[in-house]
Formats: structure tokens, sequence, C-alpha cells
């Protein structure tokens, strides 16, 4: 019997000695599995921290403080004072994004994603501001400023309008003494530092439709077709043209009534009123003495 045993293992170790073997080898192997669960629990657990982390910083309510009229001329370069928070919060590499500037205007930091819109890092916020060219046409434009992650997600944001003209007209003289009592409601107006040179003619087929609208408007008020031209001068204004809420308003005003000769049609001191408002406020110069006109009466 042990014969045949000697002659079975002959070739290999015995059973006690291949059990110890095979022993010998599992240990590393366990250690191995033991580490590697290790360091998977490890990084779930980053994980985890990593999500609740980003949970968090959703959860948080960001705020972005911009005033509600930015006021400008021509041919400057004012601040465009943007705040936003809380900084222990915001989301690494999130930026601002503001759309819907003139095209043909230019910001100090950022660059332009589109026309009339750039995106600015949340570095460059405190130095911002707005260059506007020469030649820019007077005017309202409806702005939206937004905090936005690198994904694109909209964090926050919040609207302002930045309007064009002449600072005697945009500003009431007090303010153009004094520029610092209302630092949170409008931007400073500044004279530009440095030249601006002019922009190539803008057009666009929305203001042509509304030139060509304002055309005819005077067209049918020249034969004393009162109704008719006011309808076409409604929508070239509502479009944005100034001298056409300008001639709107000049067919409610008494004054303006007596040059046109007609017979018969009632003046409207309210709807001149109106009008003569939405005309300054695209930048018709002629509309605010008009305004003082209609309250001398």
């Amino acid at each position: 019997m042990r014969k045949r045993q000697q002659l079975l293992f002959k070739d290999g170790p015995t059973p006690s000695v291949a059990c110890a073997e095979q022993r010998r080898r599992e240990v590393p192997r366990r250690v191995a599995f033991a580490a590697l669960a290790a360091i998977t629990v490890f990084v779930a657990g980053a994980q985890n921290l990593d999500v609740r982390a980003q949970v968090q910083a959703q959860q948080q309510e960001f705020f972005l403080n911009v005033a509600p009229v930015r006021l400008a001329e021509p041919a400057s370069r004012s601040p465009l004072p943007i705040q936003v928070g809380p900084q222990d919060a915001l989301i690494r590499n999130s930026f601002v994004r503001i759309r819907g500037l003139p095209a043909t205007a230019t910001l100090t930091e950022g660059h332009a994603i589109s026309a009339g819109a750039w995106a600015i890092p949340l570095a460059g916020l405190a130095s911002l501001g707005i260059v506007l060219p020469v030649g820019l046409q007077q005017g309202r434009w409806d702005v939206v400023v937004a905090l936005v992650t690198i994904e694109g997600k909209v964090l926050t944001e919040a609207k302002t309008a930045l309007v064009v003209g002449p600072v005697q007209l945009i500003a009431p003289p007090q303010q153009q003494a004094q520029p610092k009592q209302a630092p949170n409601v409008v931007a400073s107006l500044a004279r530009p530092l440095e030249p601006v040179p002019p922009p190539e003619p803008q057009s666009s087929p929305e203001r042509d439709r509304a030139l060509g609208l304002h055309a005819k408007g005077k067209e049918l008020l020249g034969q004393g077709n009162i109704q008719p031209a006011r309808a076409l001068f409604r929508r070239a204004a509502e479009s944005g043209l100034a001298e056409s809420a300008l001639a709107l308003a000049g067919t409610y005003d008494p004054h303006e009534l007596s040059k046109l000769k007609v017979v018969g049609l009632q003046p409207d001191l309210a709807a001149a009123r109106q009008w003569y408002t939405k005309a300054r406020e695209l930048g018709a110069v002629e509309a605010a003495e008009r305004l003082k006109r209609l309250e001398s009466r």
C-alpha cells in the first residue's frame, strides 16, 4: 500500500505539502481582494460626498444684482456693475451671460458669443463696462443677465433696460449734477475715454418695414387721412421707431393738429402724452419739449 502511494505521488508533492502550497498562494490574492474592496468603498464614498456637495450647491439660492435701468450716451464707455453670490457657494467655472445688447456694443471683459450676447468670467465683473459706438441709434434695449454653469444650466437671472440717448434727455438735471446719489438705480454716465470708430450702417428687415410704414403714414397724414395714418404710425412705433411714436403723438396734440388744418377731429391730451413719452424712451429729442408744452396747457 505504501509503495502504491509512493508511486502515485512520486512525480509531485504529498497531499499535505500541496495544501500548504495552495494556502500560501491564496494569501496574496485575499490581500489584493481586500485592498481592492477598500479602494472601491473609498471611491464610492468620495463620489457620494461629491454628489452631496453638488446637490447642496444646486439647492443654494443664488442671487444676481443688476440695476433695473442702465443709462448711457452714444460714443461712451460706461460702467456695468453686476453682483453675484453667495461667493462661498458659486460653482466652479460658472460665468455671467448677457443677452439683448446692441449688436455694435462691446464689453470691456469677456467675449462675444453672438450678436448682442456676451459671456463674462466672474473675475471680470468688478471692472465690467460697456462701450457704445459713435452713431448708435438712440433707444431702449431689454437685456437679460444670467448666472450660468459651464454645462449651460441657468442658476438665476435678472433683467435690466439699456437706454441710450443724450444725457440731457435720459437723465434729470439733479442726476446730471450729482450722479452718485442713486448708484443702485442707474449707471453713471461717462464720456468716451478713447475714440470709438463709427459703426457700419445698420439695417434690418424689421426696421426697413417700420420705415416703410412710417413713410406711408406720413403720406396719408398729408392727405388728411388721420385714422389710417395713426394705425401705420402705431405699428411702426411698436417696432421701435421713435419718429413714428412722435408722429402718432402729434395726431392727438392740439398744437400739432392745428398745423394739419383738420376739421372735426378732437385732440386727446392723454393719448398725446402717452405716445410722446414712448417717443422720448425711444430717443426722440423733440418729445421732451412737446411734453412740457402739453403740461403748460
